[in-house]
């Protein structure tokens, strides 16, 4: 089976869910041809003539789910993802890593890089982490957003460009999850 695509809007931006027959492959965010305001995420409509609808998912159950839960999700109603998912090709380590992630912080958590290297049992050191993060190939489904500094915020490579650490907050709050010390 050859991978499929959808688009999603969301409020974080318009996303594209990537599947290849068996599991969920990719997510990622694609500009919209308005780039409204610029100091906020765009949130507006975008023609989908080059990326293709839910009609594709129909073709794809794992796609199909995945658009429902995407939907779920960014409705309020889901919180953790249950999808199968491929990292592609991924180190080993980068593997344990968002393995780790995705089972273990569930929504409304956070966890620091440095607790997530120590969680995941590869003796990695806490930078390592982050560029693991970064290299995501599924970011909310595989909820990097949810791996902070131990200070604040952290980096996050997600987003439409320019809007990344934004949308990080946007996702942690929307969770409920920001923490504490960086209201």
């Amino acid at each position: 089976m050859t991978d499929s695509s959808a688009a999603v809007d969301t409020f974080v931006g318009p996303l594209t869910v990537t599947c290849d027959g068996q599991s969920v492959i990719g997510l990622g965010w694609h500009a919209p041809t308005d780039s409204g305001p610029a100091d906020s995420i765009p949130t507006v409509s975008i023609p989908t003539d080059s990326i293709p609808t839910e009609a594709a998912a129909a073709s794809d159950p794992i796609l199909a789910e995945a658009v429902a839960q995407l939907r779920a999700y960014f409705d309020g109603r889901l919180g953790d993802f249950d999808l199968p998912v491929d990292f592609g090709q991924v180190s080993d380590v980068a593997r344990a890593v968002l393995t780790t992630l995705a089972e273990q912080v569930p929504a409304g958590t956070t966890v620091t890089y440095g607790q997530l290297a120590e969680a995941s049992g590869t003796g990695i050191p806490a930078r390592a982490v982050g560029g693991i993060m970064g290299l995501n190939p599924i970011p909310i489904i595989v909820p990097c957003h949810r791996v902070v500094a131990g200070d604040g915020l952290g980096g996050y490579s997600g987003g439409l460009p320019g809007h990344e650490l934004e949308t990080k907050r946007r996702l942690l709050e929307f969770e409920d999850a920001l923490p504490q010390p960086l209201f």
